[in-house]
């Protein structure tokens, strides 16, 4: 499912990856902002750390056992999806669409006009 995906983050209008903390995590970015983390776990899973309103996190983590706290982040505003296949990937790429658009949602005008449409 990794690279289903890193495909998918990718297909975001005005999406970049970056490795800003080195080989691991891959970061996702629209407009220099991070969207989406993927770590590559020393196990069987995948992590992927996405921004989330926070009633919504909330939820998510209460309905959900994969879904918790962001790791290394506000664990206010981000979650860590653990891709353990206990999920269906539409919902994982549903989480991935709320990132975005939060993200691009708080971007100053200015930039959110240059993302090309």
């Amino acid at each position: 499912m990794k690279n289903n995906i890193i495909e998918y983050c990718l297909k975001k209008k005005g999406a970049t990856k970056d490795y800003p903390f080195g080989p691991d995590p891959l970061v996702f970015k629209i407009a220099g902002k991070m969207f989406a983390l993927i770590f590559d776990s020393k196990g069987n899973y995948l992590y992927l750390n996405l921004k989330c309103d926070p009633v919504i996190a909330e939820n998510l983590r209460e309905q959900h056992e994969a879904v918790r706290p962001g790791y290394h982040m506000n664990k206010e505003h981000w979650n860590t999806i653990i891709v353990d296949g206990s999920l269906a990937e539409s919902d994982v790429f549903d989480m991935i669409d709320h990132s975005y658009d939060l993200v691009v949602k708080n971007l100053p005008k200015s930039l959110r006009e240059s993302i090309p449409k």
